[in-house]
């Protein structure tokens, strides 16, 4: 009978997690949509231990619904739902693509909120203090399907129920860690701060990759 009683305590336990997960990933979610538009800074650290290498760099993310730009100091890059420009400035090139659902994600915050359900299992993992000293849910997502991605490590705050921390496990042993520093809301910026402008990047050439 103890038995019995442990496994059914450890099944509603499960089941109470994952609930909360969901809802705290739901509200996430709704936060991203009433945001009317975010900008957030950030720090990236890339390691592979596979590799012997660490990289560490700041950046910058602004969203708009599915649309968004991504600044780092070697790369800049526009989605505007559809299609992505990712402008090298080392080289001024600039790689135009459709890219996948899977690669959108990892980019968009809010697109991985969005979506979850579809790809992810969910698992509550507790409460933790963020980088920048706020209280904080972990939530661990965990793909359905064979992916290059393993396991996405979420820390969302309390408070404004927007991301604070996000780590991505490769299957390759590679560990992406992004601290969110500052972010603003209600920015609205027009559809075309999503579009690359050639006529700003005169010397780039453009590479169609579609």
């Amino acid at each position: 009978m103890k038995k019995i009683i442990y496994v059914l305590l450890f099944c509603l336990s499960v089941n109470v997690s994952a609930q909360n997960a969901t809802t705290i990933l739901d509200k996430a979610a709704k936060a991203y949509e009433d945001a009317n538009g975010i900008k957030a800074e950030f720090t990236m650290r890339i390691r592979s231990d596979k590799q012997q290498m660490t990289e560490s760099f700041e950046g910058e993310i602004q969203i708009k619904g599915n649309k968004f730009t991504f600044k780092t100091p070697d790369v800049l890059t526009w989605f505007d739902g559809k299609t992505q420009w990712t402008y090298m400035l080392r080289t001024e090139e600039v790689n135009v693509s459709d890219p996948e659902a899977e690669e959108l994600q990892l980019m968009n915050p809010a697109l991985l909120l969005r979506n979850y359900k579809k790809g992810f299992k969910v698992e509550y993992k507790g409460e933790s203090t963020s980088s920048n000293g706020k209280s904080a849910y972990d939530i661990t997502l965990i793909p359905r399907k064979k992916s290059n991605v393993t396991q996405i490590d979420l820390q969302i705050e309390k408070l404004s129920n927007l991301p604070a921390g996000i780590t991505v496990l490769s299957k390759d042993g590679m560990e992406s860690v992004i601290r969110i520093m500052n972010i603003k809301t209600g920015l609205n910026q027009p559809d075309s701060y999503f579009v690359f402008n050639a006529s700003d990047f005169p010397d780039a050439e453009v590479i169609d990759l579609r």
